[in-house]
């Protein structure tokens, strides 16, 4: 292929993606440290809460030592006001990737949004783009009905999509009822479409999956430790701070956490309670994370220190 016609092909088509992933707590960021150190990769985040300035402690943001040692991209690039959908991860990782390419590094995707990871490998859902002005409007009739009647009004059109979204996620609620208003066909037969390439067959972009496993009673122990640290951080002033400064806009408000460390700062519970709401949150999102990642049977699960094993799994080995 000459230089121009190289230049030209889109990115995300012509590598191979490699990919550590994993649910909440389980490991995976210190794994990806030790293989990306051993192989000199850069880490690229694939996590969806991981762009926004100003939430390091609770979305456990890669500190500034981590930093130091590896270079990580996809972190700190918008304010927890602005919206970042997956269109614009995808087409921001792309410049990352060519900035990566062009200085002969190679790069380690890191990361637990699995809606990210199926983009990365077959592609953007083919739903329509987001209209932000009808997208306020059903924004405004939520405020002024309350959740519980919008998520009623999505089961009488889209059973399927509100019997996965939980009756309080807002921002969910809001997108189905988008995407049904503009096009006339429920978001449930939009994502099945999605789907039907793996359901035929189709394989995707190439990609080295490794998945970091922990049994359920370590990973609760993991979560409940990470959330009596991060409390000890300072997360509750971290959350105290954003809203202060305006708060969290429609896609940040889905991190973890946030309104429960408020709730705590505010006197409403103690932090006993806070921990213990967090940690099963945290676990019900593993959970959801975990049946995800049942679409992608070609992930090698391995432990938490397996780097030798990761390092082989990717075809680096012998640079270690």
């Amino acid at each position: 292929m000459d230089p121009a016609s190289h230049a030209s092909q889109d990115i995300l088509d012509r590598i191979e993606l490699l990919c550590v992933v994993g649910p909440t707590a389980s490991g995976k960021s210190e794994l990806a440290m030790a293989v990306a150190e051993r192989a000199g990769a850069e880490i690229v985040s694939l996590d969806s809460m991981l762009v926004y300035r100003g939430m390091d402690i609770g979305t456990a943001k890669p500190d500034a030592t981590m930093r130091e040692r590896v270079p990580h991209h996809m972190l700190d690039l918008v304010g927890p006001l602005d919206a970042y959908d997956l269109r614009r991860y995808l087409a921001d990782v792309r410049d990352v990737l060519c900035d990566v390419e062009e200085r002969g590094s190679r790069a380690l995707f890191v990361g637990g949004t699995a809606l990210y990871l199926k983009a990365l490998v077959h592609g953007l859902f083919p739903g329509p783009p987001a209209d932000r002005e009808l997208r306020a409007r059903l924004e405004d009739e939520v405020r002024a009905q309350g959740v519980a009647a919008a998520h009623q009004r999505l089961a009488a059109i889209d059973p399927a999509a509100a019997e996965r979204i939980h009756a309080n996620d807002t921002r969910r609620v809001v997108r189905a009822l988008e995407v049904h208003a503009q096009t006339g066909r429920p978001l449930s037969e939009w994502q099945r479409e999605w789907g039907r390439g793996e359901e035929e067959g189709a394989t995707g972009r190439p990609r080295r999956l490794i998945g970091v496993r922990v049994e359920d009673e370590e990973l609760e122990a993991r979560i409940a430790r990470r959330t009596d640290a991060m409390l000890d951080a300072g997360w509750a002033e971290e959350a105290a701070a954003l809203r202060a400064a305006g708060g969290l806009g429609p896609t940040a408000s889905a991190a973890l956490g946030y309104a429960d460390v408020l709730d705590w700062h505010d006197g409403v519970f103690d932090r006993e309670e806070c921990v213990a709401r967090i940690v099963l949150r945290t676990r019900q999102f593993a959970r959801r994370q975990r049946t995800w990642y049942r679409k992608f049977p070609e992930i090698r699960w391995v432990g938490a220190e397996a780097s030798d094993e990761a390092l082989a799994a990717f075809g680096w080995a012998g640079d270690a």
